[in-house]
C-alpha cells in the first residue's frame, strides 16, 4: 500500500502537476497526462501501457478507492487534500474527487499491434480525427466491440487528452494503439499483415447489411465533413450505411460503433 500524503496547502511543489488542470493539458509534456474519476483511473492503474504516477484524491474518499490503491506500487505518491483544496488545486469543482498523473510505458508501432493480431482480428484505422469527443467515442465502441487495437494517422488528436479519456470512460488507456509514421503508406501496412481494409464513405460501392466481415478486418473511419482521403478510398473496399433522405452519414463515433457491432457479429471465431 502506498503511503498516503496529506496536502493542506494548494502551492504545495509536489502537486504541481495537477494546478489548473482545466486550463492546460499535460499531453507532450514528456508523454505525461491526466486521468479523471473513478473508472478512468482504475483502468490507468490495470493498463499494462501506461503507469499511475501519482495520484491525488479528496480524502472524503479515500476509505472506499482503498482496494484499489493497494494495487498501486508501494512507491507511487498517493497525495490526499479536502474538498475545498482539491477544488483550488485543479482549479475547479472536482466532484469526481481523484485525479492521477499517467505516463506511457509501452510506445509500439502500427506493425507492432498488427503483427500481434491474431486469425481473426478486427482493427479501427483512424484519419484526421480532430474532436476529442469522437475520438473518446470511438475507443470506447473499440473497447465495447473487442477491437485488438486502433491505429492513428498522424494528423488525429491524441486521445490522452483529458477529454478523450473522460469519454471514452478510460477505453484509450486499455485498448493498443499506435501512429502510423508521417509518409506510412496505411494500406500496404495491412496488406503486409494480411488484413483486409474495409473504409466507411457515403459513397461506398456496398452496403454495411451487405458486408461479410472479413477474418481480419481493419475498419477506416474519416473526420468529420471531409471524410477519408480520396486517394484512400479509390484504393480500398467501400462501404456505407444507407439513411433516409436527406441525410447522407453519420457521427463518426455512432458509425465506429455500427460497423464495429457488425463486424463483432459475423467474423467466424
Amino acid at each position: 500500500m502506498p503511503t498516503i500524503i496529506a496536502i493542506d496547502d494548494p502551492d504545495d511543489p509536489r502537486i504541481e502537476p495537477y494546478r489548473d488542470v482545466r486550463e492546460r493539458d499535460l499531453v507532450g509534456r514528456d508523454g505525461l497526462f491526466i486521468a479523471e474519476g473513478a473508472v478512468v483511473v482504475r483502468s490507468l492503474v490495470v493498463s499494462t501501457r501506461y503507469r499511475a504516477r501519482s495520484l491525488l484524491i479528496a480524502d472524503k474518499r479515500l476509505a472506499a478507492l482503498e482496494p484499489m490503491l493497494a494495487s498501486l506500487p508501494a512507491d507511487t505518491p498517493v497525495y490526499t487534500a479536502s474538498q475545498p483544496v482539491l477544488d483550488r488545486i485543479a482549479g475547479f469543482p472536482l466532484h469526481r474527487g481523484i485525479l492521477a498523473v499517467g505516463e506511457k510505458t509501452v510506445i509500439p508501432t502500427a506493425a507492432d499491434l498488427l503483427g500481434g493480431c491474431g486469425p481473426v482480428a478486427r482493427v479501427v484505422m483512424l484519419f484526421a480525427i480532430g474532436n476529442h469527443d469522437n475520438m473518446g467515442g470511438i475507443f470506447r465502441n473499440a473497447a465495447a466491440f473487442g477491437a485488438d487495437a486502433v491505429i492513428l494517422d498522424p494528423n488525429c488528436c491524441d486521445p490522452l487528452y483529458r477529454k478523450a479519456i473522460r469519454v471514452s470512460v478510460g477505453a484509450t488507456l486499455l485498448v493498443p494503439t499506435a501512429r502510423l509514421a508521417p509518409g506510412e503508406d496505411p494500406l500496404a501496412l495491412l496488406d503486409r499483415f494480411g488484413f483486409d481494409a474495409v473504409a466507411l464513405s457515403p459513397g461506398g460501392g456496398e452496403t454495411l447489411a451487405a458486408l461479410a466481415p472479413p477474418r481480419r478486418a481493419a475498419l477506416l473511419f474519416g473526420s468529420e465533413g471531409p471524410g477519408l482521403p480520396p486517394a484512400l478510398l479509390a484504393r480500398a473496399r467501400g462501404v456505407r450505411i444507407p439513411m433516409a433522405g436527406g441525410f447522407d452519414s453519420l457521427n463518426v463515433a455512432t458509425t465506429s460503433g455500427i460497423v464495429l457491432h457488425h463486424v463483432a457479429s459475423g467474423q467466424d471465431a
